[in-house]
């Protein structure tokens, strides 16, 4: 099978995820508006330090002022994870929360009290130009507060679409099928890792699990309310526990790779891009940022599915959405009336064309009118699809504020065979309980 397929020699892949960077604050002016003026209004506009979030707010400040003279948009960074977080409540105590900030939609987004702290937008005009799916992740009962930034993408399999095509094999629905595909590419003889693993990494394990919660709900539409009212355990589920259960099966069948407790990410890309691993458990949008650099630019022969279940009428995918952009109550005034004008032209297509100028999208813009570029890759476009047909679902962590920190540690270990899927689950469970009682949960 390999004197068929045109290989491809790639070197190490470096910077594959935008991870966020160690910068102070920095100021307005350094971020700001190279156009700024001093009559008119000026706004903050807080995001995050990474280079993936300040490309394309600058660029959305950039081509707003160039259509609205009179308002000016200043960038503000703020630190990334606990910190950041931490600031984010603090300013929005205070009253002295930028005009306008992106944050987490989501469970996190329900943390910060939007109905005390935040304006609503459900009477704006532009609020109808946010997507069904996103919405919920941004609302109070009635109440919308957000519009999406950036793009949506999943949690699934990556596959070499030429393996697929020589071997006959078609995208699985359901998780036999994924296992029967699997075995027929291990049974080819050609040396195929059927399943790619790269524990090197230990976060990239965790896909089975986390990537499996679509089926998850489709079989128990209650889970993630009596999960967080802690009423309902990974271990003693049926539907919950599969994840870890699909874990173990990959290993009990060598289906992985030799190298998996090794590999890193870099590697398996690579691996999926030349045809040396046919499947990669990953993020859709990890994959679609460091494939580029894998495949060498050529990555047509890359493609998305979501994790199969057990029923393929419900077959569909696990969906991660994007940060929203608020505005705090603190905001009155001239400043008010440009932030909300800001809020629109993020919730634009204008607004998805200035993002895409800066960073190309790796999924949809949860945006009516906003269309992805002709040139996105075919895994964009294959993630794109499930949003299309409405055959997503958001990922657990949009639902609950519940996550164990250890879950990383614990798929490895089930991965590798060191626990069974059922100590695994129970592990994660004890994991959970922590987490919630430091949280302060009701019911833990």
């Amino acid at each position: 099978m390999h004197s068929s397929r045109k290989r491809k020699t790639t070197t190490a892949v470096a910077a594959l995820v935008a991870l966020p960077l160690s910068l102070s604050a920095c100021s307005a002016g350094s971020l700001g508006s190279s156009d700024g003026d001093a009559e008119g209004t000026t706004i903050n506009f807080l995001v995050d330090p990474a280079d993936s979030s300040v490309k394309p707010a600058q660029a959305m400040a950039d081509a707003f002022h160039a259509a609205n003279p009179d308002i000016t948009v200043e960038l503000e960074t703020r630190p990334a994870g606990t910190e950041g977080d931490n600031l984010i409540k603090t300013r929005l105590s205070t009253g002295s929360m930028a005009d306008i900030f992106s944050y987490n939609s989501g469970s996190l987004f329900q943390q910060i009290d939007p109905a005390k702290n935040l304006v609503p937008l459900t009477s704006e005009s532009f609020a109808g130009d946010v997507s069904d799916a996103f919405k919920p992740n941004v609302s109070v009962g009635d109440e919308l507060y957000g519009v999406p930034i950036g793009t949506a993408f999943g949690g699934g399999v990556v596959y070499n679409k030429d393996v697929y095509a020589e071997l006959g094999l078609s995208v699985p629905t359901t998780w036999d099928e994924f296992i029967a595909n699997s075995q027929k590419i291990k049974d080819s003889g050609d040396g195929v890792a059927p399943v790619v693993q790269t524990y090197g990494e230990t976060w990239t394990s965790q896909l089975f699990v986390l990537g499996d919660f679509h089926n998850v709900a489709a079989a128990e539409p209650s889970f993630a309310d009596d999960y967080t009212a802690n009423k309902a355990k990974y271990a003693t589920d049926p539907a919950a526990i599969k994840g870890f259960e699909h874990l173990q099966q990959v290993h009990d069948l060598g289906l992985t790779n030799s190298d998996f407790a090794s590999a890193t990410l870099a590697d398996g890309l690579r691996m999926v891009a030349d045809g040396t691993g046919a499947q990669y458990p990953m993020l859709s949008a990890v994959a679609a940022g460091g494939l580029e650099t894998a495949a060498g630019g050529d990555t047509d022969n890359v493609g998305f599915f979501a994790l199969p279940g057990d029923d393929a009428a419900t077959n569909g995918l696990t969906a991660w959405y994007p940060n929203g952009a608020y505005i705090p109550t603190s905001t009155t005034g001239a400043e008010l009336e440009a932030a909300k004008k800001f809020a629109a032209f993020i919730a634009s297509p204008e607004g998805c064309e200035a993002q895409t100028s800066a960073s190309p999208p790796t999924g949809p813009y949860l945006v009516t009118g906003c269309e992805l570029p002709s040139d996105v890759t075919a895994l964009t476009q294959d993630v794109n699809a499930y949003f299309e047909d409405d055959k997503q679902s958001p990922a657990l962590e949009f639902l609950s504020a519940v996550k164990g920190p250890s879950l990383e540690q614990i798929t490895v270990q089930v991965g590798s065979g060191i626990s069974t899927a059922a100590e695994g689950a129970a592990l994660y469970d004890q994991d959970v309980e922590k987490q919630a009682q430091q949280l302060g949960l009701e019911g833990w």
